[in-house]
């Protein structure tokens, strides 16, 4: 990993660039790729942590903390009222993982490993909580478009109401996770750790004061290089942000699958995606009330099509307990598919 170390000199480069007032373009891709190198650091500091833990707990530190640096993210970009960028990048965030980084790690580990198998029950319970959560946004954004008209107000409510109920039932999942007893007799593996609990915390802390940093300048460069560079607000939340915000988890769900550790792999792409699908984005519509920029679940028909696909994909993949090469290129595919969509969808 020292290219993605490399990349560090693009931290202080992006702030003294965001301090002298230089190109936009040049703050928002220093920026961008500066919050690269902090993301994998602290994916390394929590797969440190994980190690000691289940597959099923590491998995949980893993979506966690990885989705550290892309809550940062969205959390400036509702300060500055880019609403449309934050539910983009909910959307980004769940295809990515399920179709980017599940596909990726399916496709190098069966490669490598041959077929891969995997506690069978354990995905298609992932599977089905994927589903629901993918209703719990469906709903809302189908019927408050059709009430958004003669009452704005009633959506902001029907929002707030379905994130309780999505925290609610995200709550329920974990204490049933911790309190099985097969999710806890999975194991980690053969996983190794070299640091000591007090280095991973404090890195951990030193990471994310600096990945809060570069997360402001990259949001305050967001509209000038969507002028400068002709490419949509919406393409840049569903694709290119979610990539870098979520390059931790992404690192690390591929090195364990790679390990031939499907069981680590599956809970941080599946337990990133339910995660940022009922908890964060629930809390999101909450910090949002505070902030004076209220968020609701109104995703537009493009953005409910693609979580729909990528779902239901998914969920088929991980039905028989093993994967292969082919079923992690099958998923890269739905993948690009969709970004090309994006692509070429207009404002």
């Amino acid at each position: 990993m020292k290219y993605v170390s490399a990349l560090l000199i693009l931290v202080p480069i992006s702030i003294i660039a965001a301090l002298l007032g230089g190109d936009e373009r040049l703050v928002f891709f220093s920026s961008a790729l500066g919050i690269v190198p902090l993301a994998w650091i602290l994916g390394k500091a929590t797969e440190e942590l994980a190690a000691h833990t289940s597959s099923r707990v590491g998995g949980l530190l893993n979506a966690t903390l990885g989705n550290a640096a892309e809550l940062i993210i969205t959390i400036f970009a509702i300060r500055e009222g880019l609403l449309e960028l934050v539910l983009a990048s909910i959307t980004g965030s769940i295809i990515g993982n399920i179709l980017l980084v599940l596909g990726l790690s399916l496709l190098l580990g069966g490669l490598r490993n041959g077929v891969q198998r995997f506690n069978r029950s354990e995905a298609g319970l992932n599977a089905t909580m994927m589903t629901l959560a993918i209703i719990a946004l469906l709903i809302p954004s189908i019927f408050g478009h059709a009430i958004e008209i003669e009452d704005h107000a009633a959506v902001e409510w029907l929002s707030l109401g379905v994130a309780v109920v999505m925290i609610g039932i995200y709550v329920l999942s974990l204490v049933y996770s911790f309190s099985s007893v097969s999710s806890q007799a999975s194991g980690t593996g053969h996983a190794v750790t070299t640091w000591s609990v007090r280095r991973a915390v404090v890195t951990l802390a030193a990471a994310t004061i600096f990945v809060a940093w570069l997360s402001q300048i990259l949001v305050s460069a967001v509209e000038p290089v969507v002028e400068l560079l002709g490419i949509t607000e919406f393409f840049l939340g569903v694709i290119i942000i979610p990539l870098v915000g979520n390059v931790a988890e992404h690192l690390v769900a591929v090195q364990t699958a790679w390990k031939n550790n499907m069981d680590l792999s599956l809970a941080i792409c599946f337990g990133s995606s339910m995660q940022i699908a009922l908890f964060v984005a629930p809390l999101l519509v909450f910090l949002s009330l505070a902030m004076g920029h209220p968020l609701t679940f109104l995703f537009n028909q493009f953005e409910l099509l693609a979580l729909v696909a990528a779902v239901g994909i998914a969920g088929l993949i991980s039905l028989d307990g093993e994967s292969n090469w082919l079923e992690g290129a099958q998923l890269l595919t739905v993948y690009l598919i969709v970004a090309l969509a994006f692509f070429f969808l207009p404002t």
